[in-house]
């Protein structure tokens, strides 16, 4: 979790725009990483699905022709599916280290921790850390492949994407690859319904947020006076996802002060951008990136852009 003084920041800054939005990245505590590993289970989420079967069905191709000696993601979570990278670099003979990096830090060494009795020759260091600041690394071996999946790059609004690349572009050398996962424009209820799921599991981990400020500010927001709502926004292409408030509110946040909630009004907490090959191509032209080749699945869901450094 971040440290006490920028979440006591970010949250007071949030919570005082017209539109209320907290930062998603404080969803992701221990509890709140483990909600979201369900989410990806789940029959109405096929981002997860989706990005699985393409890394199964290209990454070799993709490595045996790089031969990348360290593998860096951001965003790692439980490193499932590194775990077809790594495979894939173990069978080319080049795997040599791996480096996650993640804000959340118990979830990170749990996993950490399992990657390396599945791959003892490998070195793995983990880097607990923002990844919307400039990295902090450790010395990598040569070439490094960089990955960003999942499609978290939607998370944020383009200028804040675009910052987020180019602090990756930044730690790349000559014959480095970048390699990105990205949720495609599709039909809408398609989209919607995968942040609306049946079993409520997307409700509960959107609201462990308020579990987070709650624990950590000693914050009283009431949860059972919230309501979850995930919508797309056709103008933008993205989910934006909400709390909604279900009556007048008065929280107390000790280090912040007083925060009223009217009834209807709601908090931001998440925003989910929606891709095709040219919003891709924009952004890695902003990060200083060259987007070399372009894959996505045959029903049209899911896309690895793969790139370089300008």
């Amino acid at each position: 979790m971040t440290d006490r003084a920028e979440l006591v920041r970010d949250v007071a800054r949030g919570l005082a725009m017209p539109q209320k939005e907290l930062d998603p990245k404080y969803f992701y505590d221990e509890a709140g990483s483990a909600l979201f590993e369900q989410i990806t289970e789940l029959p109405e989420y096929y981002l997860t699905r989706a990005e699985r079967r393409l890394l199964e069905s290209d990454i070799r191709g993709v490595v045996e022709h790089f031969r990348p000696r360290s593998l860096v993601e951001l965003g790692a979570g439980s490193a499932i599916k590194t775990q077809i990278i790594l495979d894939a670099m173990v069978d080319a003979g080049s795997a040599a280290q791996y480096v996650p990096v993640d804000v959340s830090r118990e979830f990170l060494e749990g996993s950490a921790r399992r990657l390396r009795d599945a791959y003892p020759s490998i070195e793995i260091t983990t880097a607990i850390g923002d990844f919307a600041r400039p990295l902090d690394l450790p010395e990598l071996a040569d070439p490094a492949l960089f990955a960003f999946l999942g499609s978290t790059i939607g998370n944020f609004e383009d200028d804040a994407a675009a910052c987020i690349l180019a602090n990756i572009s930044a730690k790349m050398r000559p014959g480095d690859r970048f390699l990105l996962g990205a949720d495609l424009r599709k039909d809408v209820a398609v989209i919607e319904a995968a942040y609306n799921d049946s079993a409520g599991i997307t409700a509960e981990f959107n609201l462990n947020i308020l579990r987070v400020l709650n624990r950590e500010l000693g914050a009283d927001f009431d949860l059972s006076a919230f309501r979850h709502r995930a919508v797309y926004n056709r103008e933008l292409h993205r989910i934006e996802m909400y709390l909604d408030s279900t009556r007048e509110q008065r929280v107390f946040i000790p280090e912040i002060g007083e925060i009223v909630v009217a009834e209807g009004e709601s908090i931001r907490t998440e925003l989910s951008c929606k891709y095709d090959r040219q919003a891709i191509g924009r952004l890695f032209s902003r990060a200083g990136l060259c987007l070399d080749q372009w894959i996505t699945d045959d029903d049209g869901l899911f896309a690895l852009a793969i790139g370089g450094a300008l």
